[in-house]
């Protein structure tokens, strides 16, 4: 199973509508796709209308349940694991537990042969459960706005990343950036995009998600872009965008 976070410190850069619709986008290439909700806003969960869940991912990370045991699935080739406003304790619970970093690597462990791609939605502050994330995950997806403060935060989301290298998951890496909510328009969003590329030569992939009502739509009626909205910009987009993903892990 290929483990990917989505991950980006600044919050708005569209980490939860990319996750559902990147997973989607996979469940129609009749890839085994396996969704987690790491943040405790349930934005994911919301996307696929679970709401208030009983059993969900900080269950699991306390050790009530397994993982499987909150599976949610949502088609054929596709389940989430929800989350909880109680993931929000999780920091301060989990922190006097030995190897707490890897807790959802363990948890994970069982279900490699149950999916062929994982993604996880990360909650945008820096803390124990992104630790969790990135030590369980092989790729880092970095979706961004192409305005001056989201691309100064990549440096730090580098600097992160570098650490758990070292001290965690050596296998973990950039697997790529995707713009989110393009307009094209500005000249600024040109010069974001010319500096992100350089920075990230070979890393920035070529799809952009245009600024779509649709995307921002469908949440609301729990469900992701295909269902709600297929021939949508936003649609052909993540279609695209996931066709980019699995040229570039698949070879």
């Amino acid at each position: 199973m290929k483990v990917f976070c989505l991950s980006n410190h600044k919050g708005g850069t569209g980490k939860s509508t990319a996750t559902a619709n990147i997973g989607a986008a996979l469940a129609l290439e009749a890839r085994r796709t396996l969704l987690i909700d790491l943040d405790a806003q349930s934005n994911l969960s919301m996307s696929f209308g679970v709401k208030s869940p009983d059993k969900h991912v900080y269950g699991a990370l306390m050790g009530k349940y397994p993982l499987s045991d909150a599976l949610v699935k949502i088609s054929e080739s596709l389940s989430v694991i929800p989350s909880t406003l109680d993931l929000s304790a999780a920091e301060i619970e989990l922190s006097a537990e030995s190897g707490r970093e890897l807790i959802l690597k363990e948890l994970l462990e069982p279900l490699g042969s149950s999916f062929d791609y994982c993604l996880i939605d990360c909650a945008p502050h820096l803390g124990l459960l992104i630790l969790n994330a990135f030590a369980a995950a092989q790729k880092v997806l970095i979706p961004i706005q192409l305005e001056y403060f989201a691309a100064q935060g990549l440096s730090t989301l580098e600097g992160l990343i570098a650490k758990i290298q070292k001290r965690l998951n050596p296998a973990l890496e950039i697997g790529g950036v995707f713009v989110s909510r393009h307009s094209g328009k500005k000249i600024l969003s040109r010069d974001v995009l010319a500096s992100v590329q350089e920075k990230f030569s070979g890393k920035v992939f070529g799809t952009k998600i245009r600024e779509c009502v649709s995307l921002a739509e469908a949440p609301v009626k729990g469900q992701d872009i295909f269902r709600y909205s297929p021939k949508s910009a936003g649609a052909e987009d993540y279609k695209q965008l996931t066709r980019e993903i699995l040229q570039r892990f698949e070879l």
